[in-house]
């Protein structure tokens, strides 16, 4: 099976639209072997995780996927090796456009070669990516609550992180912890 992210163009849809998504993606696929594992909502795209067989090509399912809102992109799944600055370079990308499944990932990878704080560090921001995936599912006490933990991870740092401004990082998601009201951030 191959692994992709498909993006689709969000005119309308929120959060609280993506198992109703979910569901129809799934319906448009059935009978194709073609697995769509999740759907998460951003403000600018949909973004739906999706398994395809090695004997299939991803313009099977886009063309199915089309009738849900025009395709914006996709990318294929594959494990990449990246220098740790590229590599948060891209993560911090991804976050701020919204697509928190793809930072979790790629700061997986610089996480799993890192020690002691930076691995906290690290994981920290692991965590908050995770947290919004869950956001774009409509799951804000599960959000709120994986907050929680990063802030724990995150309890050490201070300063920057190459270009990223822990302080400001971890005074937002106090903020969102302490309100309970989730508001997307750039990083």
């Amino acid at each position: 099976m191959k692994r992709y992210m498909v993006y689709l163009e969000n005119q309308w849809y929120t959060p609280k639209d993506a198992a109703t998504l979910l569901k129809k993606a799934r319906s448009l696929v059935s009978g194709s072997q073609i697995i769509v594992r999740d759907s998460r909502v951003a403000n600018h795209h949909i973004e739906f995780d999706i398994s395809i067989p090695d004997d299939k090509h991803v313009n099977d399912i886009i063309s199915s996927l089309s009738s849900i809102a025009p395709i914006s992109e996709y990318e294929h799944i594959v494990e990449t090796k990246m220098k740790k600055e590229e590599a948060i370079r891209r993560a911090r990308i991804l976050f701020n456009n919204e697509k928190y499944w793809g930072t979790h990932e790629i700061l997986e990878s610089v996480w799993k070669n890192s020690l002691k704080d930076e691995k906290d560090l690290l994981n920290g921001l692991i965590l908050i990516a995770a947290a919004f995936v869950h956001e774009e599912k409509d799951e804000s006490d599960i959000c709120i609550s994986i907050l929680k933990r990063a802030m724990q991870k995150l309890s050490k740092a201070s300063g920057l992180y190459f270009d990223l401004n822990v302080n400001r990082i971890k005074d937002t998601i106090s903020q969102i912890i302490n309100t309970g009201q989730v508001e997307r951030f750039a990083i």
